[in-house]
């Protein structure tokens, strides 16, 4: 029987020149392509006058799909993978279908090609000779604000997606995590608009809360430096009173109520003496 392959093909983040001529040959060539999105593929498809069959290959139906996509690669039948910008498996469905081929013996084959994370990476200025890409964090407030705690103390250089209407929640939280850092914030890239905004985490957020974020975002943030210690709290607020404390995450951007329940955590402290504090010395002053 004719032995099945599953291409991964690299697609462009924006300009559509950036694609490889083995991937367009590839693209041509096999029984089928899986696409994230199949109205966004096909514009790609027609402007290089490719007609190779299609299928819908995505979150909402990897499990079904990949199923389907596994019988064809074990019937012997060709397909590349594509997702809808950049290399696929990194942040989408595709993951998934390569751990399905590899665990059934189907050989799968890497193109090189476009990735957002390491263009913002060797264009941000920051070190690359280590570095820990981390997709998009969470949504959830809450375990966002984990998922940074767990990475304060990571010493490499990190690489973050983020959708624009989170950016904002997201620099805050790394602010008040991490601490003032270094970092570079590509939008856009390949695309008209292109823009690589650096900085600090404050800076960041001042520019953006005066330029609201449009557009997909790469972040590419400082790694923690020689002193700090990984699960240590936060230095910044060390002096400070907790109604003070309180002030300067509001100054960053939270509110009142979000602000008491992040000294509370930083601290220790219950929540009720947080806010008892703050009202009472907010009392005092009146």
């Amino acid at each position: 029987m004719k032995q099945g392959v599953l291409f991964l093909c690299p697609t462009p983040i924006g300009n559509l020149e950036d694609i490889t001529l083995r991937v367009l040959r590839i693209l041509r060539e096999v029984d089928l392509i899986a696409a994230e999105d199949t109205r966004h593929t096909r514009k790609l498809l027609a402007h290089y006058d490719i007609h190779t069959s299609m299928v819908s290959y995505r979150e909402h139906n990897r499990h079904q799909m990949g199923r389907h996509l596994l019988n064809l690669l074990s019937a012997g039948q060709k397909i590349a993978l594509v997702s809808d910008a950049g290399m696929p498996g990194i942040s989408d469905p595709g993951e998934e279908l390569v751990s399905l081929a590899v665990a059934h013996g189907i050989p799968v084959v890497p193109l090189p090609g476009p990735n957002a994370a390491l263009a913002a990476l060797v264009a941000s200025g920051l070190p690359t000779s280590s570095f820990c890409f981390e997709g998009f964090l969470p949504a959830a407030a809450g375990t966002r604000r984990r998922k940074l705690e767990d990475l304060k103390g990571e010493r490499r250089t990190i690489i973050f997606y983020e959708a624009p209407h989170r950016l904002l929640e997201s620099l805050t939280d790394m602010l008040n995590i991490f601490g003032e850092r270094q970092v570079a914030i590509a939008r856009e890239l390949t695309k008209k608009y292109e823009e690589i905004w650096r900085g600090t985490l404050s800076q960041a957020l001042e520019h953006f809360r005066l330029n609201p974020p449009r557009g997909e975002f790469t972040l590419v943030v400082a790694g923690a430096r020689e002193g700090d210690v990984p699960g240590a709290r936060d230095e910044f607020w060390q002096g400070l009173s907790p109604k003070e404390h309180v002030v300067l995450l509001q100054a960053r951007g939270m509110d009142r109520k979000e602000a008491i329940r992040e000294v509370a955590r930083q601290r220790g402290m219950p929540r009720r003496d947080v806010y008892n504090q703050v009202v009472r010395d907010r009392d005092d002053e009146d």
